[in-house]
């Protein structure tokens, strides 16, 4: 039995399309069960919060996961194998500020609003400035219309909300695709079972493509 742990969330509605593609359907309720069969016999899903799915197949209670790039790079990914870019639920990780905002006073510290504080600190220090962090977990834009931050870093998909509340993007930090991941234990002792449904993943993603 391999399992593979699923993002709630866009991850997820944009992964169950590929599994169809591949003649793979859940088999129970998606919307209620946190474990899922499916039609393949020797595949069962787990529905879990984006962040949780490098831990669940790093500690090997998933063998494989689908996960943003974002919370790899955010979270890390040790003990982890990331075998491929599943091109599915595209975004980008941006710098984002109120339109027309007015400047900075000189030695002025940049106040970020972000839920990713490693990559954000990452990001200003190859900038050198030095930056203080607000770990927010929701409703990022809002942060800068109430003068909380002076600018946020979030993902951006279309751009839109940022535009319905006055926001514009100032800079692309990076681009963000949904990643297959791999349990390195797993990886050995299921070598087959695993290589077997990369190789279907795989030819999903140049299907699509």
């Amino acid at each position: 039995m391999i399992t593979l742990a699923l993002s709630k969330g866009r991850i997820l509605e944009d992964t169950l399309p590929m599994l169809k593609a591949m003649g793979v359907e859940p088999a129970g309720d998606i919307g209620r069960l946190l474990r899922v069969p499916t039609t393949e016999p020797d595949l069962q899903l787990v529905i879990i919060r984006p962040a949780d799915v490098p831990t669940y197949v790093a500690y090997g209670a998933a063998d494989i996961g689908v996960t943003g790039k974002d919370v790899l790079m955010e979270h890390g990914g040790e003990g982890l194998y990331e075998p491929l870019d599943l091109k599915i639920a595209g975004c980008r990780l941006s710098v984002a500020q109120v339109r027309d905002a007015p400047a900075l006073p000189p030695h002025h510290r940049l106040r970020v609003a972000t839920k990713y504080p490693a990559i954000t600190q990452a990001h200003f220090a190859q900038r050198d400035m030095q930056v203080e962090m607000i770990k927010l977990y929701g409703s990022m834009e809002l942060a800068p219309l109430v003068g909380l931050a002076d600018v946020i870093v979030d993902l951006v998909d279309t751009g839109n909300t940022l535009k319905a509340n006055g926001l514009i993007e100032t800079e692309i930090i990076t681009h963000i695709t949904a990643r297959m991941v791999v349990n390195k234990a797993a990886m050995k002792t299921k070598h087959a079972a695993i290589k077997h449904w990369l190789a279907r993943f795989a030819e999903a993603v140049e299907a699509r493509a």
